[in-house]
């Protein structure tokens, strides 16, 4: 059978937290891969913040949208033009400690110009704005990806970071391939109460 992608890990970990009506945040919205699940888990009464630096990746986002969910099941959705390190800005206060999930997939939009991408300081800056605006219970999820320049360091610098967190801030766990170094690979935090 296999184990399952990191993605597919991602997502069975959101959808065991995440519930119609929800409000989530897409951090790194690229082509909308998480997008689409985050709204197929939140519905039609739920809310998505998705984030990107690329015009590109958010048109990306709202087609696969609008292609493969049928129009009566669309969340309200917020495609926003920004770095995710800014989304505390970004978002009302009314949403401090009321997000049921912020997913990140770091790196470089697939298929667009691989020279933009993901920076270790501002992701960093992101996952502790997300820890902020996360409920109790409620999760992140980052994909990291070692195999590419400068996927080597960002990955390191989050598994740092996430190995610091003190416990009483969130419970860190890692899902990996330990024989290939530079697969794929994924950190989630589930915020404490």
């Amino acid at each position: 059978m296999g184990f399952l992608s990191v993605l597919s890990m991602a997502h069975k970990w959101i959808a065991e937290r995440v519930a119609a009506g929800d409000a989530v945040i897409d951090a790194t919205a690229g082509t909308g891969v998480d997008t689409l699940k985050l709204a197929e888990l939140v519905g039609a009464k739920g809310t998505i913040y998705a984030f990107d630096v690329q015009q590109e990746a958010l048109e990306q986002t709202k087609a696969r949208l609008d292609r493969q969910l049928e129009p009566d099941k669309h969340p309200q959705l917020y495609l926003l033009l920004r770095d995710h390190a800014l989304m505390v800005e970004a978002l009302d206060d009314a949403l401090f400690g009321r997000i049921a999930a912020v997913m990140f997939n770091l790196g470089y939009l697939p298929g667009g110009d691989a020279s933009i991408m993901t920076k270790p300081a501002s992701s960093i800056q992101a996952l502790e704005a997300a820890l902020t605006l996360l409920r109790a219970g409620g999760i992140v999820t980052c994909a990291l990806y070692p195999g590419h320049a400068g996927g080597d360091s960002e990955a390191a610098a989050v598994e740092a970071w996430a190995a610091a967190l003190p416990s009483d801030r969130g419970q860190v766990v890692m899902y990996r391939q330990l024989q290939r170094t530079t697969a794929p690979y994924l950190i989630a935090i589930e915020k404490r109460g």
